[in-house]
């Protein structure tokens, strides 16, 4: 299943830095690289269009890709809000590895931060819901993370919880 996201979204940061264009042709999916090229096709319909991954989500349970509300429009999926889809990468960025599948563990990821400080506040105002968050750092960024899973389900009831709770996280798998 594939949603939109529009308006709410419009002109803030997707997780890879760039602002959201509502109008371009661009989603958010949970582990392929950004900027991989995708063709998601509409099931119910037979519409397709190319879109750039370019951000993290969806986070709502049986969703696989959130598209921008232009692809929504081209895929005529606008009014229901979801639809049937079948993804098909066009082009990775690098040469693609089924990370997912690679992964033995996976984590939820709260947020990722260049300043230090700004992640141990976050991972302090969690803890008291998730003693187990942590900030793992590497190369320059600081990454406030929950738990360490051998499931992905298990991982995204972690996850459900934090969005319950107003957190924007994702389910990201440890190598």
């Amino acid at each position: 299943m594939a949603s939109w996201y529009g308006p709410n979204f419009h002109g803030r940061r997707t997780a890879n830095g760039e602002t959201y264009d509502m109008h371009g042709l661009t989603a958010a999916h949970r582990t392929l690289p950004f900027g991989t090229w995708v063709r998601v096709t509409n099931l119910d319909n037979g519409r397709s269009v190319d879109l750039r991954i370019n951000d993290r989500g969806p986070f709502a349970k049986g969703r696989v890709i959130d598209v921008s509300y232009a692809a929504a429009e081209r895929l005529e999926m606008v009014g229901p809000g979801t639809a049937r889809v079948e993804i098909r990468v066009l082009e990775a960025p690098f040469p693609q590895q089924p990370v997912a599948a690679a992964a033995q563990r996976f984590t939820v990821q709260l947020g990722a931060f260049q300043d230090e400080k700004r992640a141990r506040r976050l991972r302090a105002e969690v803890a008291h819901s998730h003693p187990e968050a942590t900030v793992r750092s590497a190369g320059g960024w600081h990454r406030v993370q929950v738990g360490l899973f051998d499931t992905r389900d298990a991982a995204e009831r972690v996850l459900m919880e934090l969005v319950r709770m107003g957190y924007s996280a994702l389910v990201t798998a440890v190598p």
